[in-house]
């Protein structure tokens, strides 16, 4: 019985090595190919539920609220609303002692910056100091960047000034006037809150990084331009913004315009502010030297005029600025009328262009400091800010990328410097804005200079040009645009380039041979990769775009064109034609109906050609729509591969033999 028993185990052993062997026999003889496996299928309700999901709520704004009690979704939604309260439960004398530096130290910048900047816009001087009063106190309950600093700036006070006085004549009608400028906010108020709550941040991105680049050295070109009225003295000036009229206008008045007393006051303190600006740059400790430098400059150039009685002898001075806090302004508002429109379109324009850098600004800054910014949060926060300054008697205001940085320097430590900002810009509206009548216009404009400096990035712009030549024409126009038409026409130039430079490549994608990197079996392409060695009879092309209406006719050509030159260069040979076209579909991300009748011309003319059209790795929601439009059905299930290296193994077997 033991004998049998172990026969019949070596028996089974026996036949185990013998299927084992056969099935290793069978897998050198056909080695397994794997296929391109068909997604799962979604319901269409499903597909538009999870495309508009990743569209509009990217950052799932609810996850915090998934599994709390009430009580505990309650507090997270007034925090949501209010960060104050957040980061207010955990405040100390730590905090403070940073937040009040850092409040003092950008009070001191903002308010000769203020004054300045509301003359940008054509507004009475107080409007600056109104709008770096108010909406710093609203953003420091709503906003959730804790180093922003908020208050008036340089682009879109100039970018309101030329829109505004476009509409209406701020020297003939400065009521009218002020009156569309507080109209204009509250619909750049409305713009930006409503992307934030349609969660719609994604369209400020569409303004690149090399045409906000460009176009802020211009308006920092045109911006310091202006400022040769006062810097200079002359009373006649032209009222546009183009270069060729500004330097017309200051050399026509050069004979008898220009005043050496508010040259020499000019002069002498923008050269005080740059040598602080270099030296607040060189050594970082002393950051605080550059910071207080404008203020010091108003109040140094205010007590001489003072006390020399200056403004009697040719110095322009500031105007008397209103004295007393913000007056209320919501039944300025034109809501019905001539100038609703004119309002509703400079609004958003101003809304949009203020949203894109105070979001640049944020996002620099949370990026230093290691905390995440809520883009869609962050815009109804400055939504509602510019909402409530528009009442408030207050301009566009948004955040300052100059006094973001010194608060940042001055070691704030939440959004409460914006508060102790505020408290300082009340303090001198109540007390002492009387005084401002002895400041001479030429330091508004050395502050100004100095300030709109740091907006001429031109080692960005060499960086620009070494890396993208197309990114630097984008930089360029913008530039060129504003500096030689206006502010509007370079916005303009900037939108059109951005948006081209979106549809170039959905237009026109790329397409590229690919070869065998030797010893590998890797393909690349041929003009990055010489080394590269194309598969005889074999012809891979890689499309690195989604195919749409709007390029499926180009890629069909183009690789047929792709196909016309290889086999013009294998007869000039004699060598084998072409008999197979791999497309190597990976980064095709998605095709529409066009781009499927498409790929059926290209197949039509390619079985003319007697050239067999092979796939290889098409994405899901591609292979999902070729399955449906029978597409896999014309070309053949056993066409479609895995990988590149598969459909080689299919086409040219003779030279992986040979290899």
């Amino acid at each position: 019985m033991a004998h049998s028993s172990m026969d019949v185990e070596l028996e089974t052993k026996e036949i185990d090595v013998a299927r084992l062997q056969s099935s290793r026999i069978y897998a050198e003889e056909v080695p397994y190919v794997p296929k391109v496996e068909m997604p799962i299928k979604q319901n269409l309700f499903k597909e538009i539920t999870a495309a508009s999901k990743e569209m509009f709520f990217p950052d799932d704004p609810l996850r915090e609220f998934k599994g709390q009690p009430g009580s505990k979704k309650f507090m997270l939604g007034l925090q949501s609303i209010f960060p104050i309260i957040e980061w207010g439960r955990n405040y100390n004398l730590i905090k403070l002692k940073g937040d009040l530096i850092a409040g003092l130290t950008i009070a001191s910048l903002s308010i000769p910056q203020g004054i300045g900047y509301a003359k940008l816009a054509n507004l009475s001087p107080q409007y600056g100091l109104y709008s770096s009063f108010t909406p710093p106190l609203v953003y420091a309950f709503l906003g959730s960047s804790r180093d922003i600093a908020i208050g008036p700036v340089a682009v879109v006070s100039l970018l309101m000034g030329t829109m505004l006085r476009s509409v209406i004549d701020p020297i003939a009608n400065p009521a009218e006037y002020t009156r569309l400028a507080f109209t204009a906010t509250f619909f750049a108020g409305i713009t930006q809150a409503a992307l934030g709550f349609f969660r719609l941040g994604f369209l400020i991105d569409f303004l690149s990084h090399a045409t906000i680049i460009g176009y802020m050295g211009g308006a920092a070109i045109t911006i310091g331009l202006q400022q040769l009225k006062g810097f200079l003295g002359i009373v006649n000036f032209t009222p546009n913004g183009d270069i060729v009229s500004v330097m017309t206008s200051v050399f026509v008045a050069a004979p008898h315009g220009w005043s050496w007393q508010n040259i020499l006051i000019g002069a002498s303190f923008l050269i005080f502010l740059l040598i602080t600006k270099y030296i607040g740059k060189k050594y970082k400790k002393l950051f605080w030297v550059s910071a207080i430098a404008p203020f010091t400059s108003l109040v140094l150039a205010t007590f001489f005029v003072y006390i020399t009685h200056a403004q009697q002898n040719g110095v322009q001075t500031v105007s008397n600025i209103q004295k007393g806090i913000n007056p209320l302004s919501a039944n300025q508002l034109y809501f019905t009328g001539t100038y609703l429109v004119s309002g509703i379109r400079i609004g958003v324009v101003a809304g949009m262009i203020a949203l894109t850098e105070s979001i640049a600004i944020g996002r620099t800054f949370a990026s230093v400091n290691d905390y995440q910014l809520d883009g869609n949060k962050e815009m109804m926060s400055l939504g509602v800010m510019n909402l409530i300054g528009s009442v408030t008697s207050c301009y566009v205001t948004t955040g300052s990328f100059s006094r973001t940085a010194v608060n940042y320097m001055a070691g704030c430590k939440t959004a409460a410097s914006n508060i102790v900002m505020a408290i300082i810009v009340l303090l001198v509206l109540e007390l002492i804005t009387p005084v401002f009548a002895y400041t001479p216009n030429a330091v508004i404009s050395a502050i100004i200079i100095s300030a709109v400096l740091s907006l001429i990035d031109i080692k960005a712009a060499v960086q620009i040009w070494k890396t993208d030549k197309f990114d630097f024409l984008a930089c360029l126009g913008a530039f060129i645009g504003t500096v030689f038409d206006s502010v509007e026409i370079g916005l303009l130039i900037a939108v059109i380039i951005s948006f081209a430079k979106i549809l170039l490549p959905f237009t026109r994608p790329q397409t590229a041979i690919l070869g065998n990197i030797p010893t590998t079996t890797v393909y690349r392409d041929i003009q990055q990769y010489p080394e590269a060695t194309k598969v005889p009879g074999v012809l891979i092309v890689r499309v690195d775009s989604a195919i749409y209406f709007s390029n499926s006719n180009y890629v069909r050509e183009r690789i047929l064109r792709w196909l016309t030159d290889e086999d013009t260069q294998l007869n000039a040979k004699n060598l084998p034609r072409i008999q197979f076209l791999i497309i190597e579909m990976s980064p095709v991300v998605d095709i529409d109906t066009s781009g499927i009748h498409s790929m059926e011309e290209l197949n039509r003319s390619l079985q003319k050609k007697k050239v067999n059209l092979v796939m290889a790795n098409p994405g899901p929601k591609v292979m999902e729509k070729l399955h449906t439009s029978k597409f896999t059905d014309l070309i053949g299930d056993e066409n479609i591969f895995l990988t590149v290296k598969d459909a080689v193994k299919k086409c040219a077997p003779l030279m992986l033999e040979e290899a």
